[in-house]
């Protein structure tokens, strides 16, 4: 299969989109975005200044304040989104073949989350708008109180490179929905397709200032969370950068929400059918060659039935293609990034220097010399006290624990700093239901894990502050008025 460029692709992106223009930076520094599977460069994107955020800023807080978006019916905002809809359908091939090459992504599951999901979202988010009544009236003691939902504000959204296009819609979808105006910045590891939103933004006719994009380094992104014409942060990404950014928000008194890391448990049941189980590895464990948040890298196993699960996860762990990301038949492709490689790799190292038994893979895939790939690697007799089972890895590497009934699952699943994500594995689906609502995490499965646009998504303890998806993610980005009125204002 061809590694060269989609000619129908721009790998170069020396401007940024401020207020619905290409404008050029005010500094020569770039960053040379670096293909996965290869190590080769794939293209080159500006890097901006304070400056150039300062123009961004202010072109969003222009389009809210005194532009056409900020005085919008949300009928009109809705048919604006469905038309950036259809032109991220027309662009959805080309997308997911670049987020595949920037990140590693397998195709197929590329094709879904960043070519499909966000033109979806849009879709759901400008049906929800029309339906939820933005003002109401009530009668008061003293006459009638209008209630009245209001956007937000500027809402700057910082978001990773693992999965770039859906996650920057999992923010400018409800805030566009809710009447807000977007600065968007996103990861420097995937920073051509993020300028993909903007090409279709363009087209579909979307106001000078609601959506502005501009590429970043952490600095210049510490100084997007603190600008005072930014009225609400949405962040996704590691714990470690979500403490800071709520504690400058919490300074500010900023609204912010959070989505960070997880270290979530997969409970298989002494029940279970394995069968079923390793079918849904994929989605709960491996998905995006375990560079999800959701990952459920600890895998809980009954002593019963302990050595079944693991052989198991094992031999799942040890069949999966390993390769080109473009390859439809790969089912795991490479980290996203060299550095993302040399973090999995220690904590390879740090499940060989522990008490855990290596059962299969922690090497470098045969073949496989370009490229940031690594062995699917499988950890057995992992204690949940270990680095291995505290610490997230964000790469291919399961931690196998043992457990004994079902109270000691639930505790040794809830013993963690996070609570992000999980699932049950049981042939009895009221056992499973009365488990899942015992672990303390955002989301959870029984029998498999999928995502759900249409239902909230986020996490407990240091998995986060706050949901996104489904309508109640349009909370994140409206405010409630109270107008105190006459009782001859009821009905108007």
């Amino acid at each position: 299969m061809s590694l060269a460029p989609d000619p129908t692709i721009s790998t170069d992106r020396t401007a940024f989109f401020i207020n619905g223009e290409w404008a050029p930076p005010t500094s020569t520094r770039t960053h040379v975005v670096v293909e996965a599977a290869t190590g080769d460069p794939l293209g080159t994107a500006s890097v901006g200044t304070e400056s150039d955020m300062d123009a961004a800023v202010s072109a969003a807080r222009a389009a809210l304040d005194h532009g056409p978006w900020g005085r919008t019916t949300a009928a009109e905002r809705a048919a604006v989104m469905t038309r950036f809809a259809d032109a991220l359908d027309a662009r959805a091939s080309q997308t997911s073949s670049l987020v595949s090459r920037e990140n590693g992504m397998p195709i197929a599951l590329s094709t879904a989350f960043n070519g499909a999901a966000p033109a979806g979202l849009l879709r759901l988010y400008a049906g929800w708008i029309t339906e939820l009544p933005l003002e109401e009236t009530r009668v008061s003691s003293s006459g009638s109180t209008i209630v009245r939902r209001e956007p937000v504000g500027v809402v700057a959204a910082i978001t990773p490179w693992n999965y770039p296009q859906v996650l920057a819609m999992t923010k400018i979808a409800p805030a566009l929905a809710a009447g807000c105006t977007v600065v968007l910045k996103p990861a420097p590891e995937t920073a051509l397709d993020s300028y993909i939103l903007a090409d279709a933004a363009a087209e579909a006719g979307l106001p000078p200032g609601v959506l502005n994009i501009v590429l970043a380094d952490r600095e210049v992104g510490s100084y997007l969370v603190s600008h005072p014409g930014v009225d609400k942060v949405a962040f996704t990404g590691s714990t470690a950068a979500g403490r800071a950014i709520g504690a400058e928000c919490g300074r500010l008194i900023r609204r912010v929400t959070l989505e960070l890391g997880g270290k979530s448990a997969s409970i298989v049941l002494d029940d279970a059918d394995l069968g079923t189980f390793v079918e849904g590895l994929d989605g709960a464990s491996f998905m995006n060659n375990s560079q999800t948040c959701t990952t459920q890298s600890r895998i809980l196993a009954p002593r019963s039935r302990y050595e079944e699960v693991v052989d198991a996860v094992a031999s799942y762990a040890s069949a999966m293609t390993v390769g080109n990301p473009l390859d439809p038949a790969v089912t795991c492709g490479p980290m996203a990034s060299e550095s993302q490689l040399a973090r999995v790799r220690r904590f390879i190292d740090v499940g060989n220097a522990s008490d855990a038994r290596l059962v299969t893979g922690g090497g470098t895939p045969q073949g496989q010399d370009r490229g940031w790939f690594v062995e699917p690697t499988v950890f057995a007799d992992v204690k949940n006290s270990d680095e291995l089972a505290r610490e997230e890895v964000f790469g291919p590497v399961l931690a196998v624990i043992p457990y004994d009934g079902d109270d000691e699952a639930v505790k040794i699943a809830n013993d963690s700093n996070y609570g992000l994500a999980g699932s049950v594995w049981t042939t009895d689906e009221s056992r499973g239901l009365d488990i899942a609502r015992r672990v303390r995490t955002g989301t959870i499965g029984i029998n498999y894990y999928n995502l759900d646009l249409g239902a909230p998504f986020g996490g407990m303890k240091d998995s986060g502050i706050g949901r996104e998806l489904g309508p109640e993610a349009l909370a994140n980005y409206l405010e409630y008025k109270s107008i105190f009125a006459s009782s001859a204002m009821i009905g108007r």
